[in-house]
């Protein structure tokens, strides 16, 4: 990937703002805007936790006025079942979110399997290095902390490169640097990467 870009145009959630889009990502992005164009009016979104997954969902809905079901996995399989119906016999698009799409995510209801099977789906991947660095600037930047090159260098050699690692190394490095009073500096990484268990000091 050479270059990191944001959908702009699709509304931003309460919560947050920015939805980074890179090679993990950018096929469920593009069908997810594309929603008008699905064979059904469901699709099913899948990948790790702390991928954005959600994030997405909720640009989707802001998007298409449609509706999401995330964590679809745990849910009652008869209320998705009718979900899946109600979505198409109203034109009202419907995303599912799941950990995995089926066989994975065993469903027992046969008619609700059926109807999964014949849904179109995406998935998040793991992110690249490209994303880490892009999402650690972006948070901390968020809070006025400049984010040192050579601290970013380190964590990108010894990380793990999963999106639920990242999400609690930048909790970690949040909590020391608010309890420190200080700025991220290399020496914050390293511990912080030693208490998420990345390193042994």
């Amino acid at each position: 990937m050479s270059q990191i870009t944001l959908p702009l145009d699709w509304p931003n959630p309460a919560d947050d703002g920015t939805f980074i889009v890179d090679a993990s990502n950018s096929e469920a992005v593009r069908h997810l805007e594309h929603w008008s164009l699905w064979p059904v009016r469901t699709s099913l979104l899948t990948g790790p936790r702390k991928s954005g997954r959600s994030t997405l969902g909720r640009l989707f809905v802001g998007k298409s006025g449609g509706d999401v079901i995330d964590d679809a996995d745990l849910s009652e399989e008869e209320a998705l079942f009718h979900a899946w119906n109600a979505a198409q016999a109203g034109q009202r698009p419907l995303l599912i979110i799941a950990d995995e799409p089926p066989p994975r995510w065993e469903i027992a209801l046969p008619d609700l399997r059926s109807r999964i099977a014949a849904t179109p789906k995406v998935r998040i991947d793991e992110p690249s290095d490209q994303l880490i660095e892009a999402r650690l600037h972006h948070h901390f930047a968020a809070r006025s902390l400049a984010v040192p090159q050579n601290a970013v260098n380190y964590l990108l050699k010894r990380m793990d490169r999963s999106h639920y690692a990242l999400h609690h190394l930048i909790e970690t490095l949040d909590r020391l640097a608010f309890e420190r009073r200080s700025r991220l500096t290399l020496g914050l990484v390293r511990d912080a990467m030693a208490e998420r268990g990345f390193i042994d000091l």
